[in-house]
């Protein structure tokens, strides 16, 4: 029988601090490493001769296909994690086990379903996402290679998630690691050693996906954590549960996506001649900000256990505690990516193209959109607070108002200011609504936290 993991942090005993460290810097590095599969793809695309910036468009365009996919498997991972650390912190270890098993079966069930619809509305998605007749022949070679692999990525992405919550967020990042490391590794071999092109970097992808798959299959099945993967004990009780807690990660995803793909359509509708330059400026600047988002989800997200345990265990202190600790964590990497995003642009374009119009005209986004990134982490941290306690009642409406002043802003400054002025509606966003969010959040906290978990 293999032996059981020494689990690396004891959510309800550990300094907050340091559990804040072990489990934010890992996760955020994992997520980190995941942009990489994304930044590699584009990056080897980019550089293809004679075809590179056209391509490059080509699967932007299935950017946002592609997240929705890991939005369904956060849906069920992002919505299990908190549910079980809360059981855990009040030491009932069967239903959290019910909750892994039910999740699991979710997964399953949903990793077929997206298959199907997707092979099925492929070339409507394409068209309507923005695909112009140039650029469409490429976004179809990646998008029909990639969900090939649906089940892989949705089981590696979800499940994951309750390797992380468990403690062992070292494991949970090297799941991570081990797929980027393949993905970087095959993405050149694939694409310029036999000669595949576009469609080469989706095969590597979802090889490196299976990777993944299987080491974290592996954990979870082989008892290497306190809570495995078992089977019976499904309630729909359980899966509704899930469900409805995990929505708002869900739904910010999803409509993370639904901003890009407006901004696609935007482009293609307004831009004029440089349509299809300014969709690859896009899908060069939405390439930066996972660079940003990503990490930073990793972050609030990754410390989710340790507010879902230590509310759960009816430990307010340590709640306050770690929500202080995560949002300092969280706005010093904003901080950071901030400076590099506005004295360093040039330097992340040139990784996908040498073009000087291309460059300069991307750099120039860059300095724009990101003029909003410090209080984002304001934003990340409280709403995924309030969903690591369950509190989807309050997460769930400061999410929709981010993404509803975005929506609002991109359409208005298209139509009447022109298609580059978009940009702009990135920034703006990002400070009103941590302001809203920051109220709110200091409202509902203290009664939240007086009446405990149920």
């Amino acid at each position: 029988m293999l032996r059981r993991e020494k689990r690396e942090n004891n959510l309800g005993e550990d300094p907050v601090k340091r559990l804040v460290l072990h489990l934010a810097l890992p996760a955020m590095l994992a997520q980190f490493v995941n942009v990489l599969y994304s930044i590699v793809d584009r990056m080897y695309i980019g550089n293809i001769p004679a075809i590179g910036e056209t391509a490059l468009a080509g699967v932007g365009i299935c950017g946002p296909v592609v997240t929705m996919l890991s939005a369904f498997a956060s849906w069920i991972g992002v919505g299990g994690t908190p549910l079980m650390s809360i059981r855990l912190g009040q030491k009932n270890q069967k239903e959290a086990e019910r909750i892994l098993a039910n999740s699991f079966l979710m997964l399953l069930v949903m990793s077929a379903l997206l298959m199907a619809g997707g092979y099925a509305s492929k070339d409507f998605l394409l068209t309507t996402f923005g695909a112009t007749e140039t650029i469409f022949p490429y976004a179809d070679t990646y998008m029909t290679v990639y969900l090939s692999g649906t089940f892989f990525s949705i089981l590696s992405l979800g499940l994951n998630q309750f390797i992380i919550c468990q403690g062992f967020a070292g494991l949970g990042m090297l799941s991570v690691v081990i797929g980027a490391v393949c993905n970087i590794i095959l993405d050149p071999v694939f694409i310029f050693g036999f000669n595949m092109g576009v469609a080469g970097a989706a095969w590597a992808t979802v090889l490196s996906q299976l990777a993944s798959c299987l080491f974290t299959l592996f954990i979870l099945f082989g008892g290497r954590t306190p809570v495995r993967i078992t089977f019976g004990g499904y309630r729909v009780r359980i899966c509704l549960r899930v469900l409805t807690v995990g929505l708002t990660p869900f739904l910010i995803i999803l409509f993370d996506n639904v901003l890009i793909i407006i901004q696609n359509v935007m482009l293609k509708a307004y831009g004029g001649s440089e349509s299809d330059l300014l969709l690859t400026c896009n899908t060069i600047v939405q390439s930066f900000m996972l660079m940003i988002t990503m990490p930073l989800s990793g972050i609030s997200g990754g410390t989710q256990s340790i507010l879902g345990f230590n509310f759960g265990a009816g430990r307010p202190d340590r709640v306050k505690g770690a929500e202080k600790e995560i949002l300092k964590t969280a706005l010093i990497f904003c901080t950071v990516m901030f400076v590099i995003a506005q004295a360093a642009p040039t330097l992340f374009v040139r990784i996908f193209t040498t073009d000087p119009m291309y460059v300069e005209r991307t750099a120039g986004f860059i300095r724009i959109y990101t003029l909003g990134v410090i209080p984002l982490a304001i934003q990340y941290t409280l709403v995924d607070g309030l969903t690591a306690m369950g509190i989807v009642k309050a997460s769930f409406p400061l999410s929709f108002a981010r993404k509803g002043i975005y929506i609002t802003l991109v359409i208005l400054l298209c139509v009447y200011a022109g298609a580059e002025r978009q940009f702009f509606a990135e920034p703006i966003s990002d400070v009103i609504a941590p302001i809203i969010t920051s109220i709110t959040f200091l409202t509902v906290l203290p009664r939240v936290l007086a009446r405990g978990a149920r």
